[in-house]
């Protein structure tokens, strides 16, 4: 079979799919139905209901991916972080959840996430130059 390669350097988002789609369809034939779901802790400002930071995840293939946490400056060092994470357990739990992943910088919380009883299973360093992307993981077994 003859292919053309070429190069996209602002691909659609039509594009993506052209690619995504075959993907997705290979990752459901081998390693079943991801059952995919997100879900956020959001913070809210009291007086303008604003979302002013929180936590956003999904569960993929019984692992509970935490993408996105955010804490206001104003409002670290009070256990907010804490309870976002101990309620994400709460939903891996309750989505009966193998374990729980998440990326970090090293500029971030990886003292932060270890104190929580996560174990870095990986690390791309220089990334962004000068710092180290961290991977944690937590088993809930």
């Amino acid at each position: 079979m003859s292919v053309e390669i070429q190069l996209s350097e602002n691909a659609t988002e039509e594009e993506r799919l052209g690619i995504l789609t075959p993907l997705l369809a290979h990752n459901l034939a081998n390693g079943g139905d991801d059952a995919h779901e997100t879900f956020a802790l959001l913070l809210r400002d009291p007086d303008s209901n604003e979302v002013i930071g929180g936590l956003y995840g999904k569960v993929s293939y019984r692992w509970l991916l935490i993408e996105l946490v955010s804490v206001p400056e104003s409002m670290r060092g009070q256990g907010i972080g804490e309870r976002l994470m101990r309620m994400a357990e709460e939903v891996a739990h309750k989505k009966n959840c193998t374990g729980i992943w998440l990326e970090t910088f090293s500029f971030q919380a990886p003292v932060f996430y270890q104190k929580l009883g996560y174990s870095e299973f990986g690390r791309l360093a220089d990334y962004p130059p000068g710092h180290t992307r961290l991977y944690y993981q937590k088993s809930l077994r």
